[in-house]
């Protein structure tokens, strides 16, 4: 028996070095409707110390209901590690393989660095991985079949 019974996430933050870019990059893939922007007030320290401000960040309302932050409070230039402790990756739900190739397209059209699809026929999956501009991991899942 678990401790706890939890359906799933919540919400998910990344931490960015630049809130302006990440928000311009998030809004191109993705154009998901803002839920909370504080961005506007990122240079003030009130803000950037306020759980209640969302720390002069943005979060995003997802399609699934689950909300997508982003919190510039990292370093100028620091890179994302995901060889480091914490975060490996982030994977957003896409409806068909189909969906993934569409990706691939819309991606190279863009300019955004990206992998190939690969289907991970063990796990009953198809996946697409890309950067954001902190080189956080993302990548669009697809059940094959």
């Amino acid at each position: 028996m678990s401790l706890i019974n939890s359906p799933g996430f919540a919400h998910v933050r990344l931490t960015v070095t630049d809130i302006s870019r990440s928000k311009q990059f998030y809004d191109q893939v993705f154009g998901w409707p803002v839920a909370v922007d504080r961005s506007g007030d990122v240079d003030d320290p009130e803000v950037n110390g306020s759980p209640a401000d969302i720390y002069g960040g943005t979060i995003y309302q997802t399609p699934s209901g689950a909300l997508f932050g982003l919190r510039p409070v990292a370093p100028a230039g620091q890179r994302f590690d995901s060889d480091g402790t914490g975060l490996d990756h982030v994977s957003f739900q896409v409806s068909s393989r189909d969906e993934l190739v569409a990706a691939h397209q819309a991606l190279d059209e863009a300019g955004i660095e990206h992998g190939d699809v690969t289907d991970l026929t063990d796990v009953g999956m198809a996946i697409l991985s890309f950067e954001d501009p902190d080189g956080v991991q993302l990548e669009l899942t697809a059940a094959l079949g």
